[in-house]
């Protein structure tokens, strides 16, 4: 259980996300957004804001920002404009930043979530707008240095971004993780954005309140708060728990309430754990938004909507429900699978219709896929082991050829050694036990156990489990699974 759901009230937040759109130019000029490159090597006249320098809109950019907010559910506006929205910071250089106010390309969208698992309800989460804006720079204060000095980097500045704003919709850190990880999963399927928090791809600024039920049953809510400087979801549910439980012992201490103050944004400090506070909120009068002069209204017809929505191919929350319904997989194997993207349901889609079993699959993809994954990192279009591999494998141990154990322990082979199934299995000495083979080696260890099969004879099939692993020493290659099947079969057939 969170620990904003043990006091008696209801906590409520809304999201704003920044996500770097997909595309090897800027916004409004041709520079490049490759990341990693030296500070202010990603600069022109442009983005620098130089006079006599002009912006020319990037129809890619447009265009993902569009997939998304369809993939959003939200409405398209037909006519939309460019704002100036103005503000002084030193990674600003022209002063301004194009961005969307009053009519922006989509609004009133929503995207639901819910839990497999069941650790919280379905929500729909709203979406009040979708819209188009550049990055600013970016300034590197060299503190650990122990002086004043900052640098500014404006490689960033003019890069594409699409600003996703909820509404207030959310109860708890969990559910935002929760929105936040689908909302990702989304985009990345879409090809919109890498989501990669590391490179700044994805930011993340979370407003959160209190409702608390009064005795005359009034709702008291506390302060608004925006919280920033979160690189990570993880860091968005601590910062969350944390702003949450200090906002209650505020009000406890205080009884200050909205309207009483102005809206705070606080930064999260992560090696601390703490929010602190910044400074106060702008309202949007503060940055005196008025239309960009330079850049001409953006249109769109029906057909360009249809065209788009049309090529967007299945949403994750639809890709589960296909793969639950077309391999007969449980609703978590389904969400684990989608939830680690395209690339890997390809991967498994492969397997499955090679295997004919989608949970035999499913189960291969999880246990060894997955978690070798996971340990070795890297991503499954480099993986080593081909899901032709996997499938004949699988094909081997349902022969009977091995068992499972064994089959495992070629997937390790071929994945470190980089060789087929084929020449994995010859190089172990692996072969099939003739039928005639196997029932002699039975009845041998039959005659040498009596004890076990008087057990059997009472009624206690688990002692046959005491002859696999003698089986196993006398010959190597034995199903233990057949060994313990006929073995039982021919003790019962004792008189």
């Amino acid at each position: 259980m969170s620990a904003e759901t043990q006091h008696p009230f209801t906590t409520v937040i809304g999201l704003e996300v920044h996500v770097q759109l997909q595309t090897k130019t800027k916004l409004f000029c041709g520079c490049i957004t490759t990341f990693g490159s030296p500070p202010n090597t990603q600069v022109c006249p442009t983005c620098l804001g130089l006079p006599g320098s002009l912006p020319v809109m990037n129809r890619r950019a447009f265009d993902l920002s569009l997939r998304a907010a369809l993939a959003l559910n939200c409405k398209i506006a037909l006519f939309t404009k460019w704002d100036r929205k103005n503000y002084f910071y030193p990674d600003l250089p022209k002063g301004y930043q194009i961005s969307q106010f009053d009519l922006p390309f989509s609004y009133e969208g929503h995207l639901e979530i819910c839990d497999p698992k069941g650790a919280f309800e379905p929500r729909t989460v709203r979406i009040t707008r979708v819209h188009l804006e550049e990055d600013a720079g970016k300034s590197m204060h060299d503190e650990a240095a122990g002086t004043a000095d900052s640098r500014i980097d404006l490689n960033r500045t003019g890069t594409p971004l699409c600003e996703i704003v909820t509404e207030p919709d959310l109860r708890s850190a969990e559910e935002a993780r929760a929105w936040l990880n689908e909302l990702k999963l989304l985009l990345v399927y879409l090809g919109v954005s890498d989501c990669n928090m590391q490179e700044g791809s994805l930011r993340v600024d979370a407003n959160v309140n209190l409702h608390i039920p009064q005795e005359d049953g009034r709702i008291a809510k506390t302060p608004i708060v925006e919280i920033k400087n979160m690189n990570s979801f993880r860091s968005v549910e601590r910062a969350l728990i944390y702003e949450t439980e200090r906002q209650w012992g505020e009000w406890q201490a205080t009884g200050a309430e909205i309207g009483s103050m102005p809206k705070q944004t606080r930064g999260w400090d992560d090696s601390a754990g703490v929010t602190r506070g910044q400074r106060h909120k702008e309202e949007s009068s503060d940055y005196r938004y008025f239309p960009e002069p330079d850049l001409v209204p953006v249109t769109v017809t029906e057909e360009q909507v249809t065209k788009i929505r049309s090529a967007m191919g299945e949403p994750p929350a639809v890709l589960r429900k296909t793969l639950a319904d077309r391999w007969k997989l449980p609703a978590n194997d389904a969400s684990v699978l989608v939830n680690q993207g395209p690339d890997l349901v390809k991967y498994f889609e492969d397997l499955a219709t090679r295997v004919g079993e989608g949970k035999v699959a499913s189960n291969w993809m999880q246990q060894d896929v997955l978690r070798t994954l996971n340990e070795r990192g890297g991503n499954i279009t480099d993986f080593p082991v081909k899901p032709e591999a996997v499938a004949d494998i699988i094909a081997r141990v349902q022969k009977g050829d091995f068992d499972t154990s064994r089959g495992r322990e070629i997937f390790v082979s071929v994945l470190e050694k980089g060789t087929s199934v084929a020449e994995v299995v010859a190089g172990m000495g692996i072969a099939a036990v003739d039928d005639g083979d196997l029932q002699a080696l039975c009845e041998e260890l039959i005659a040498e156990n009596p004890k076990i099969v008087a057990d059997v004879k009472g009624g206690k099939e688990q002692a046959a489990g005491g002859l696999i692993g003698q089986a196993k020493r006398k010959n190597p290659n034995v199903n233990p699974g057949k060994v313990r099947a006929l073995a039982i079969e021919l003790i019962r057939a004792l008189p």
